[in-house]
C-alpha cells in the first residue's frame, strides 16, 4: 500500500506539546477505508529515519501508526543525531523524565490513533530500545490489544525515569496485566543492555502470572533492528523475519474483530 505522512501537536498537562508523526496507509479510491492502529515508541534519539521507516513497513500493510516525540518536556521533536553527544542527552533525558509523563504519552498516542477517522479504535504498540519499555508499559491500557517489545531495556532493573521508580514488573505481580492483550518480548542473546538474569527475571514474572507471552531470545546484539548508525550490529535478515513474526501477532490480534474472548483458556492435550 501506499502511505501518507501527517503531523499532531498535542499538548501535555505540563504545557509542553508532544509531536505525534502519523503514518498511514493509502488505498486509492477509498477515501473512507478505516485500520487498525499501532504506536510506534522510539529509541532514545527521537523519530529518527530507522524509526520512520520501521513504521512506514507497519503502516504499508495497512495499520495506521502514530510515532510519539519521547522527550517533548526537553526540546523540540527534531530527532537526536547518532552520535556521542546525542546519545549522552538521549540517556540523559531518559532518567530526567517523569514516569508519569511516559505513560500519558502513551495514552495520548492511543487517544489520538482511537479519534481519527482512518483508525478503526483496534490499537497495537511496538518498539525498540527505550521505545520496547514504552510498548511493554503501553500493554496495561486495556485499549492496547498486543505489544511486541523490541529489547526492552532497563524493565529488569527498575530503572526508567526519575522520581517514583518503573513499577512494570511490580505492576505485572499485581495482576494489572491479567486479562490485557497479547505480548511479544524480543532480545538479542548478545544484548548487553539486557543480560540474561535481567531476560530471566521478565519471562519468569510474566510465565507467573500467566500472561500470554510469546519470548523470543535470537543471535543477535543490542539495536540489531536499526538499519542506520548500528555500530556495525543491524542485522538485515533476521529483522525482516521477527517483523513478520510482529505482523501475524498484529495481524491476528487487531487486523480482524474477533468479538468479545468467551472463557478461558482449554486445557491442552497431551498427545503425540
Amino acid at each position: 500500500m501506499l502511505i501518507s505522512k501527517t503531523q499532531h501537536d498535542i499538548t501535555c498537562k505540563d504545557g509542553t506539546v508532544n509531536r505525534i508523526y502519523v503514518i498511514s496507509p493509502v488505498i486509492q479510491g477509498y477515501p473512507q477505508a478505516r485500520f487498525p492502529g499501532v504506536v510506534v515508541f522510539s529509541e532514545i534519539y527521537q523519530v529518527t529515519g530507522p524509526v520512520e521507516r520501521f513504521a512506514g513497513q507497519i503502516a504499508s500493510q495497512g495499520y495506521v501508526v502514530a510515532c510519539p516525540s519521547s522527550f517533548h518536556e526537553f526540546e523540540g521533536p527534531e530527532a537526536i543525531p547518532y552520535d556521542t553527544e546525542g546519545t549522552d542527552r538521549g540517556n540523559r533525558y531518559k532518567i530526567d523524565k517523569e514516569v508519569a509523563a511516559y505513560d500519558e504519552d502513551a495514552t495520548l498516542s492511543v487517544d489520538l490513533l482511537t479519534t481519527l477517522p482512518n483508525c478503526n479504535g483496534r490499537i497495537a504498540a511496538t518498539g525498540m530500545c527505550l521505545g520496547g519499555h514504552l510498548a511493554f508499559r503501553a500493554a496495561f491500557d486495556p485499549r492496547v490489544l498486543a505489544s511486541v517489545c523490541f529489547f526492552a531495556t532497563d524493565i529488569h532493573s527498575a530503572t526508567l525515569g526519575k522520581g517514583k521508580k518503573d513499577d512494570s514488573l511490580v505492576r505485572v505481580l499485581n495482576g494489572d496485566l491479567n486479562g490485557k492483550g497479547e505480548l511479544v518480548m524480543i532480545f538479542g542473546k548478545q544484548d548487553t543492555h539486557v543480560p540474561r538474569e535481567g531476560r530471566d527475571l521478565i519471562r519468569k514474572t510474566l510465565e507467573d502470572q500467566n500472561i500470554p507471552c510469546s519470548f523470543l531470545e535470537v543471535q543477535a546484539q543490542h539495536a540489531f533492528i536499526r538499519d542506520e548508525s548500528s555500530k556495525g550490529r543491524w542485522d538485515a535478515a533476521l529483522t525482516r523475519n521477527l517483523f513478520s513474526f510482529m505482523m501475524e501477532v498484529f495481524d491476528r490480534t487487531i487486523a480482524r474483530d474477533l468479538g468479545p474472548k468467551a472463557g478461558g483458556q482449554a486445557e491442552i492435550a497431551h498427545v503425540c
